[in-house]
């Protein structure tokens, strides 16, 4: 990529129309989590702004994040790939491979030092030297703090990248950790997820690709427009937990009717992401309204939690979840007790006033 064009560039040189732009703005515009007051400034920097550079590196890992990448609806990842960013290096996207394929991610490093974005999916291994993970022939540490050296944002999508994953399972024979233990002092965002929404991974990258700077994030480093509620917080299974309305089994009636899955097993009231509203799949569903419950994947060291069926102990400030229930449904129903006497008492005082006024104006007739 000698001359580095604009997004605009791109749609002119295809013959893409003005408005098939403005569609493409409006989704990004979304998709980053953007109030509609933005759009404006997002043309505008689709139209100005070179193309970002991004070289997009595995470590230990299975894919799975980049298999969630080329499942974004909003927008497609062939726009995004063909379009909107110039994606110079990726072992699973890329036709190339081999020798080749290694020089051009040399070359790719030299001519845009400190202009490309760095997407790194996977864990690092790092016991004996690395050795466990190669990458062109290389331990795979030693290409990530290479091209970290240049990079101008650096983003960790999976929580195999953000903390290890899977691999890291106690006893961790293969030493594997997060990517930012790996980068000097430059800050990583971090994405977690196993994987993360396709979406949430667009949203990121395309924030930086468009603004030139780091989302807004929390004290994890997480973008904050995706990690900001926990699942708990958007499920529409909510008003069942309120209700103390639990399954204690996965095949029982309360299962079969959608009541809460917190007894077995849900992370949702400690999980931080957007399952609940943004959902996979283009919105289609996510575990929790499938029927299986949250597992916490976007939290760091999941994977050595309790079984995924065994439901927490306890939920914040509440105490014991087994208490939740008969606590709301005795408030509850202390509530509707006293709603019932309030509306009798109600009842009551319209009744009499009728009567009275009734009774005052047969007197008024017969004063006649």
């Amino acid at each position: 990529m000698d001359k580095r064009e604009s997004m605009w560039d791109v749609y002119l040189k295809k013959g893409m129309s003005r408005r098939s732009f403005i569609k493409g703005c409006v989704a990004l515009t979304s998709v980053m989590g953007l109030s509609t007051d933005m759009l404006s400034k997002v043309v505008e920097a689709a139209e100005a702004k070179p193309l970002p550079v991004v070289i997009w590196l595995h470590g230990h890992e299975c894919t799975g994040c980049d298999e969630s990448f080329i499942r974004s609806g909003a927008p497609l990842a062939s726009d995004l790939v063909l379009n909107n960013i110039a994606l110079e290096y990726d072992h699973l996207l890329s036709a190339a491979c081999g020798e080749p394929f290694e020089a051009h991610l040399e070359e790719t490093i030299e001519k845009y030092k400190g202009q490309y974005i760095l997407a790194v999916e996977g864990a690092v291994a790092t016991k004996d030297n690395g050795i466990y993970c190669m990458s062109g022939g290389r331990p795979f540490i030693q290409t990530l703090q290479r091209v970290a050296k240049g990079a101008a944002a650096i983003i960790a999508y999976g929580s195999c990248a953000v903390a290890g994953g899977i691999q890291a399972a106690k006893p961790n024979p293969t030493g594997s950790a997060g990517i930012a233990h790996f980068t000097g002092n430059k800050q990583v965002i971090n994405v977690p997820g196993c994987p993360p929404i396709p979406e949430v991974m667009t949203g990121v990258v395309m924030h930086i690709a468009l603004f030139g700077k780091l989302p807004p994030l929390d004290a994890e480093d997480r973008p904050k427009q995706f990690y900001g509620n926990r699942i708990h917080d958007t499920c529409y299974r909510r008003p069942f937990f309120d209700a103390g309305m639990f399954a204690d089994r996965f095949d029982d009636a309360g299962s079969k009717a959608g009541w809460c899955l917190y007894k077995l097993g849900c992370r949702g009231p400690e999980t931080y992401n957007s399952c609940g509203n943004m959902r996979w799949y283009q919105g289609m569903s996510y575990p929790v309204q499938s029927g299986a419950p949250c597992i916490g994947c976007s939290n760091a060291n999941f994977w050595d939690d309790t079984p995924f069926t065994q439901r927490l102990e306890k939920y914040g400030p509440l105490g014991n979840i087994d208490k939740i229930g008969a606590g709301l449904a005795i408030a509850t129903a202390a509530g509707v007790a006293a709603h019932g006497a309030a509306s009798v008492i109600q009842k009551k005082k319209r009744d009499k006033a009728a009567r009275d006024a009734e009774k005052a104006e047969k007197g008024e007739q017969v004063n006649k």
